[in-house]
């Protein structure tokens, strides 16, 4: 798969042919090439491979505007358990919809996707505004959970909180980035209207292309886009090896409960951990749960993403956060959404479930409906059709029948 990563781009037709092997930074980079007001909905982890991406439903920096990636895929290339080759004409509406998110590894390889570009401004805006709890970032942070998720979809809005050690003393430092596809004189009144706590104003707000946006909201700074065709970078900020969980907020959480969150990133196995609420709303709100298998649109205000980093060699350090990171989770179920606590396939989690050796559909619901709610079953029925003597099968693959034993 290493090697299957060509880009084919047709500029006039708005759409883009990427090989799976390809990560995202190399479709970034030549779409950059070709052209300053195409984009795609993908993600801002540019080493990220495309294949493992979209078969995770994919979320990014445009998905207020234009949904999740999977949203914006328009045909594939897929080898089934026959070893047929297969378009989406060929393989049919429901595996089509099943590879769009339902996770790799189940249905087939996929070796290609047809991707429909979306169109942005040549420069778009884009503010990192750091706050720590001396000044008023737990206010800052409970506005913010009420006001990002009903901006405009134009506006792409996150805030990442760490622990950092400032003038001898520990405290949090949260960062607002955001990015909008527009000019600074049209964003600054905006949010001087819906969010003036925040304090934006003219000179925190830098104009660039699409593509270098990208960077910006990952933390990139200071480096050209040939960045994007590093398949080998890592983030200073969270070291060579990690480990990610995510979860979906219903409901704003109250000051009371950011401040109990404060001190569990205050201890001392968080050194690494870096928590980030990421908006939803805009076109999230519009498309059915039903529509791929990524159930979690309308009703979540945002998600919350919790990171922690190590190098790789460290192995007493590695168990350390692992268990941090296991605990804080548990913690946070107070505030994320609840029957099922959902999850996203795309940071596959073995601790909220795996399968059994005979893949059985009772065990494997316990961790399905969490990644694809109500859309499990309908991906079960998929590979039944498809794959129904389970060839393609891993730790949290779909199971091949409804048996439950």
């Amino acid at each position: 798969m290493f090697n299957l990563r060509s880009v084919d781009i047709d500029v006039e037709k708005k759409v883009a042919w990427v090989q799976s092997g390809a990560i995202q930074g190399e479709f970034y980079y030549e779409l950059a090439k070709m052209s300053r007001t195409l984009a795609f909905p993908a993600g801002i982890c540019h080493t990220v491979g495309i294949g493992g991406y979209l078969s995770g439903g994919g979320y990014g920096s445009l998905l207020r505007k234009y949904g999740i990636a999977d949203d914006n895929v328009i045909d594939a290339v897929i080898i089934d358990v026959k070893g047929r080759i297969l378009n989406r004409k060929s393989m049919g509406e429901d595996l089509f919809w099943a590879i769009r998110g339902g996770g790799g590894g189940s249905f087939g390889v996929v070796l290609s996707w047809k991707l429909m570009l979306v169109s942005v401004p040549e420069t778009v805006t884009v503010y990192n505004i750091r706050k720590t709890l001396e000044q008023n970032l737990t206010e800052l942070v409970h506005q913010w959970q009420y006001v990002a998720p009903k901006l405009p979809g134009d506006v792409f809005s996150v805030v990442s909180m760490r622990k950092v050690n400032q003038n001898g003393k520990q405290t949090i430092l949260a960062s607002f980035s955001s990015s909008f596809l527009g000019k600074p004189n049209e964003l600054i009144p905006l949010m001087k209207a819906r969010f003036p706590e925040l304090g934006l104003k003219k000179e925190d707000c830098i104009e660039m292309s699409w593509v270098e946006s990208l960077l910006f909201i990952g933390q990139i700074r200071n480096e050209s886009i040939e960045v994007l065709l590093n398949r080998s970078y890592k983030s200073p900020l969270i070291g060579p090896s990690s480990k990610t969980k995510l979860d979906y907020a219903k409901n704003p959480i109250p000051e009371s409960g950011l401040k109990k969150i404060w001190s569990k990133l205050l201890e001392e196995d968080a050194e690494t951990a870096v928590m980030a609420f990421v908006a939803y709303g805009g076109k999230m709100d519009e498309v059915p749960e039903s529509s791929t298998p990524f159930p979690h649109r309308k009703g979540n205000l945002f998600h919350i993403a919790y990171t922690v980093g190590w190098n790789g060699e460290e192995n007493v350090k590695s168990q350390r956060y692992m268990n941090w990171i296991r605990n804080f989770y548990s913690f946070m179920g107070e505030f994320a959404s609840k029957s099922p606590r959902e999850a996203y396939v795309g940071y596959r989690d073995n601790d909220i479930g795996t399968n059994d050796q005979d893949t059985s559909y009772g065990t494997a619901s316990v961790w399905g409906r969490k990644y694809f709610k109500n859309n499990f079953d309908k991906l079960v029925h998929v590979k039944m059709m498809i794959d129904p003597e389970n060839f393609f099968k891993h730790e949290q693959s779909i199971p091949p029948s409804f048996a439950r034993i």
